[in-house]
């Protein structure tokens, strides 16, 4: 296999490549790299604001953070922005070099450790048409679809199986995984072994939904390797392409991934203090006149709310610094008028990266926008303990220290 062109999310000059023409077309339609012609058969490859790695027969891109936060990490974001009970030893010993093969391993590692003790079974509801009675004969659809006939017989019956959503779930992901062009063989050989070790549980199609679990004492082996592999259908993709090449891709939207991550971690936090948070908090920036509806629509990404009333306001922002250390003037515009609609002296605006936390006051107003740095290069502990620190610090600038329960 070719070297990786590997560029940073925010590379602005990307990287000339000579490239056959149906792999750029193949390339530019994953969405991870917007693909430029060059001359004499050369494209330029820049990043089109998302993070992650596309592999095309022999042709493999990847687009990395720009705090290079590395794949342990990243799949710990997404991970908890999807559910809080993703810990992060569920991503731990995460190789760094190569995304697809440390996803592979990653899969491999929890899956075989899910199935080592046995194929989960549980109970599923049959529909079926039978020419004996089992389980709960369907009236009505025996009468609708076949009437005057006593056989087949449209039943209902609890099935004992191996063909349930869990498996359904991993297998799918072992299948999407397997599907990557030129996987390294140690790999393929580990996934190719759990495939068949699940080879009496169905495939999910394409596009169909994951199907709904929750964590129990049942199928507590299996939480860690089913959280990863919804990971990666949510998130990946297997193909032929065109039919000229194999495209597999696992792209991610950073932004998205931060905004979702400090919602659910801020919520978490929040708990311990009375009140609500709610997400993409929905209100209006301007007030009804006579005979009309207010008409600025406004979502505030976090707020949290006591007895109904907005009290702290965060809004989740994946940029970088300018070289002098300063941050989108838009922004502060954007916290102030959120912070005059609803009432709120203080708003806060996280950021991911480095350096510490900034007040700002803004003139001839009682209002001030904190700019706070979430470090996504930190372990994960670290990182929730800084999502700790500042739902803390918000609640005591607020003045509500003394109505902690």
């Amino acid at each position: 296999m070719t070297t990786p062109i590997i560029l940073d999310e925010l590379d602005r000059n990307g990287r000339v490549v000579p490239l056959a023409a149906p792999v750029a077309a193949a390339l530019s339609e994953t969405g991870l790299v917007e693909v430029r012609p060059e001359l004499r058969g050369e494209w330029r490859i820049l990043p089109a604001g998302k993070v992650g790695a596309v592999r095309i027969d022999d042709v493999q891109v990847q687009v990395v953070p720009k705090s290079r936060i590395g794949l342990s990490k990243l799949l710990f974001l997404l991970g908890y922005a999807r559910d809080p009970g993703f810990r992060p030893e569920n991503v731990s010993g995460v190789a760094e070099p190569d995304l697809w093969a440390a996803l592979a391993e990653s899969l491999a590692r929890l899956a075989e450790r899910a199935t080592g003790g046995g194929v989960l079974q549980g109970y599923v509801t049959v529909e079926d048409s039978l020419r004996t009675v089992r389980g709960r004969i369907r009236i009505g659809d025996q009468i609708a679809r076949r009437p005057g006939f006593l056989v087949p017989v449209e039943v209902t019956f609890d099935e004992f199986t191996v063909d349930i959503g869990e498996n359904r779930i991993l297998r799918t992901a072992i299948r999407r995984m397997l599907a990557v062009p030129r996987l390294a063989d140690a790999p393929a050989a580990r996934l190719a072994h759990l495939d068949g070790r699940l080879a009496e549980v169905s495939v999910l199609r394409r596009g169909a939904p994951i199907p709904v679990w929750h964590p129990s004492r049942l199928n507590e082996r299996y939480v860690p390797a089913l959280r990863l592999a919804e990971l990666v259908l949510a998130h990946s993709s297997a193909e032929a392409g065109d039919g000229t090449v194999q495209v597999a891709g696992f792209v991610v939207d950073m932004a998205k991934v931060f905004e979702d991550f400090v919602g659910t971690a801020l919520t978490e936090s929040l708990r311990r203090f009375p009140g609500t948070t709610v997400l993409q908090y929905p209100d209006h920036l301007d007030q009804p006149t006579p005979g009309s509806k207010p008409g600025i629509p406004m979502y505030v990404d976090v707020v949290h709310t006591v007895n109904r009333r907005p009290r702290l306001v965060f809004d989740a922002k994946y940029k970088a610094e300018s070289p002098g250390g300063r941050y989108p003037n838009a922004d502060h515009y954007q916290m102030l008028a959120y912070a005059t609609a609803l009432a709120v002296p203080t708003a806060w605006l996280v950021y991911a990266g480095g350096g510490q936390p900034h007040s700002r006051a803004i003139r001839n107003t009682g209002i001030q926008v904190v700019e706070y740095p979430l470090n996504l290069r930190a372990e994960p502990v670290e990182l929730l303990a800084q999502v700790d620190g500042l739902a803390e610090r918000a609640w005591t600038e607020a003045g509500l220290v003394q109505s902690v329960a």
